[in-house]
Parts: structure tokens; sequence; C-alpha cells
């Protein structure tokens, strides 16, 4: 199977490029929408692309990449009653929440911001510059991962 690329949103404040520099390999916990825990649990594999982007900051966009250091797995978080992302109803022995490690590659020179995503030809079918697109984590095409790559070393 060929390598996947995918964008994952975090907000700075919680979790940056920065923090996964200095550990180098980090679970991507606390993830609580099924889409992308589907996304996750089935879908990325080692070796796979990140974009990783930085949300709620000012500006908005993507500041390095990352890669799938380990597939899916349940979310110990979603166990642990004094996590802040505890989920009562997921058990470990019936996990509805699943996690990836990513490891991080490189930070880019410069921030691609959002604007300049939505401004950009090829970029316009790309889930993260839709009107409404919340979700975490989201499937980017090879095209898609190869024009912002180049927008962030152009």
């Amino acid at each position: 199977m060929s390598r996947r690329y995918w964008l994952m949103k975090t907000e700075p404040s919680a979790f940056s490029l920065d923090d996964l520099k200095a550990k180098g390999v980090e679970p991507w916990d606390g993830v609580r929408n099924y889409q992308a825990r589907n996304l996750m649990r089935d879908e990325m594999r080692v070796g796979d692309g990140v974009l990783f982007y930085h949300s709620s900051t000012d500006p908005p966009g993507v500041v390095g990449l990352a890669e799938i250091a380990r597939e899916g797995y349940p979310d110990p978080t979603a166990f642990d009653p004094k996590a802040a992302h505890y989920d009562p109803k997921s058990r470990p022995e019936a996990p509805t929440w699943y996690l990836v490690d990513v490891r991080f590659v490189r930070a880019f020179p410069r921030i691609v911001t959002l604007a300049e995503l939505k401004a950009t030809p090829g970029l316009e079918h790309m889930k993260v510059v839709q009107r409404a697109s919340r979700l975490s984590v989201q499937p980017v095409t090879p095209d898609e991962w190869r024009i912002v790559v180049a927008l962030a070393e152009g």
C-alpha cells in the first residue's frame, strides 16, 4: 500500500510542533470525534505523512511535517478518570477511542497560512479550506501534500 497523507490540527497552546520536536514521538490523544477516530484506527499507517497544522492561533496554518510512528491503538486517556479526555463509556475491553503516535520530521521555514491555502490553485478541495471544516484529522491527497510543501519551501 502506498504512503498516504494527512493534516492533523492542534492548538499550539495545548500541543505545538515545538512540543513534538522536543519529545520526538508522541501519542495523538484526546480525539473525541468518530470520523477522526476511524481515520486513526483504520487508515493511518506507519510512515504516512502528516501536515502539522496550528489552529486557534493567529494566523492558523501548516507549520511543519510529521509522520505516523505507530498505527492506531486504544487511547488510554479515555480510561483514566483523572484525564481531561476521560470517557466512562469507553472500557479497555471495548475501547471507543483510538490514537496514533506521531513523529516529528521538520519545521517549515515559514507558516503556510489558512488564507494562503484558500488562495492557492490546486487546494480548492482540501478539507481544511472548506467552510465549517472542524475535523482535527483529515486526509490530504498526494498533490495537495506536494503543493503545501512547495509553498512552505518556496
